[in-house]
């Protein structure tokens, strides 16, 4: 789905109908910088607002994911548009996270085996450093490029206002976490909590 369009058309909407951001924020028990932040087409409004958000400007949920009014000669073409389009991106996070977990795998594998050639190994001093510097090197790419396909694999829900939310690359590497959660700042309610991993919207 193209967030700038559908941004640009929540704006348009929006102004048309003479409500500011504040008054849309205020209907939706939301804070003004998620109007914001959906209006610049930097996200686009959690599943439990698209239809309240609807109401308010007085569009269908197909409207909005098509990013523009439509004829109701097009209503079902569009339809099937913007349902094949989310069953596409679930398909695509899917795939990211188990690249993610493919990597994370081959980076141990690599790592433990140049390890343990350094440890046990009869090498010349400057050889098993050599060793290690590439272990550190592999590590570091390994755990990067899993992270960066991890952040881009689906949602971070919020445990208090339960919307969905990516993180910046920075809020993902400092927050802790377990298997399943993350400590991150929720984009929408701005609490922080251990937000759970959810691959599909």
């Amino acid at each position: 789905m193209d967030q700038i369009k559908i941004g640009k058309f929540i704006s348009e909407t929006r102004k048309a109908l003479g409500i500011t951001q504040r008054q849309l924020a205020d209907a939706l028990f939301i804070s003004d910088k998620t109007v914001s932040k959906w209006e610049c087409g930097k996200g686009l409004p959690e599943v439990s607002l698209m239809l309240p958000l609807c109401e308010e400007l007085h569009i269908t949920v197909n409207e909005l994911l098509t990013g523009e009014k439509i004829e109701e000669t097009e209503y079902k073409k569009k339809a099937e548009e913007n349902m094949m389009n989310l069953v596409q991106e679930n398909q695509e996070n899917r795939k990211r996270m188990a690249l993610s977990v493919i990597c994370g795998l081959i980076t141990v594998i690599a790592v433990v085996a140049l390890v343990v050639i350094a440890a046990y190994i009869d090498l010349p001093v400057i050889a098993r450093a050599a060793v290690i510097a590439v272990a550190l090197a592999v590590a570091a790419a390994g755990i990067g490029a899993a992270a960066t396909l991890e952040v881009r694999a689906g949602y971070y829900e919020c445990p208090h206002c339960k919307a969905l939310f990516v993180p910046t690359m920075g809020e993902y590497v400092k927050g802790y976490h377990t298997l399943t959660k993350r400590r991150l700042t929720c984009h929408e309610c701005g609490k922080t909590g251990m937000c759970r991993h959810r691959v599909v919207r």
